[in-house]
């Protein structure tokens, strides 16, 4: 039994299907099968079954996943102690972050982490900020980036920068036109672009619904490079962070500020603390740090 064996076991378990568990891990569906096939033979017992709305836990899933847990929570903690005695940064980082965060602030700070830290091997992986922030609890990521609030006690929070929620438009929209930040109830009839539970969506939708009126959403996506496409092409209009937004002239799209008091984005990174961290994920989460307190104001303007 292996801890890529139960890393796999987990990430199905949490996501619930064999294909976005292996995009987290970055296998391939056969690879993650395998591994999974290889659990269950070294067990004795069926963990998960495919059906055709994901994979499913059996009763003996169940069971030994709190197991599984714990013990891979207890190699991670041993592979840190080992490595605070050498002090040396080596080997794997699970770094969870969110989409436009993936997108827009980790590729420059990991460029610079790989040639700081060139034993390090980061893997990130992308999704919405209540399954970072699940798997930052279960221990299959190091390290998480995302949006407060985090609901775990048991968990450490540090804030990283706050920022606006600005609107993304078609180069010349009327929106861009009118040379003002704009309220959200009053662009509620425009046609959406979004990307499902992330904090633009969730204010559109509190938007509309205080105006009793469901949203036109042309497309959803699970990307923001898609998403900024989108709104490029003149697909609908899109509630970005301004993360996002800094770079706009050079993604092909306009950026209309939203008025006083519109909803903004807290954005955190989240660990199980300094226990938990080996080496590695300690050099990693002081590279965020450093390179948001280079790049952001505490405003994050």
């Amino acid at each position: 039994m292996t801890s890529e064996q139960l890393r796999a076991f987990l990430h199905i378990a949490r996501e619930g299907r064999v294909s976005t568990a292996a995009r987290g891990l970055g296998l391939s569906q056969s690879g993650l099968s395998r591994q999974l096939q290889a659990l269950e033979a070294e067990v004795g017992a069926r963990l998960l079954v495919r059906t055709p709305s994901g994979a499913v836990l059996t009763d003996a899933g169940e069971r030994f996943l709190p197991h599984a847990t714990r013990a891979l929570e207890a190699i991670s903690a041993g592979r840190a102690e080992l490595e605070r005695l050498s002090g040396t940064a080596r080997g794997p980082v699970v770094l969870g972050t969110l989409a436009t965060v993936g997108a827009y602030l980790l590729p420059d700070l990991m460029a610079a982490f790989a040639r700081s830290h060139p034993e390090v091997r980061p893997r990130l992986s992308q999704d919405h900020a209540p399954v970072l922030e699940e798997g930052v609890a279960r221990g299959t990521l190091d390290l998480a980036i995302l949006s407060l609030p985090v609901r775990r006690v048991d968990l450490v929070t540090q804030q990283l920068w706050d920022e606006p929620l600005v609107l993304a438009v078609p180069r010349g929209h009327r929106l861009t036109r009118l040379g003002r930040p704009v309220a959200l109830q009053e662009v509620v009839d425009e046609t959406w672009v979004r990307i499902p539970g992330m904090a633009g969506a969730r204010a559109v939708e509190a938007a509309c619904e205080a105006r009793g009126v469901t949203p036109r959403v042309a497309l959803e996506t699970d990307t923001a490079e898609a998403l900024g496409r989108m709104v490029e092409r003149g697909l609908g209009v899109a509630v970005v962070p301004q993360l996002m937004a800094r770079d706009a002239p050079a993604h092909g799209f306009d950026v209309v500020p939203l008025t006083r008091g519109s909803p903004r984005r807290q954005v955190a990174l989240v660990h199980r603390g300094q226990g938990y961290l080996t080496a590695a994920a300690r050099a990693l989460k002081d590279a965020i740090t450093e390179h948001v307190k280079q790049h952001f104001t505490p405003t994050g303007r």
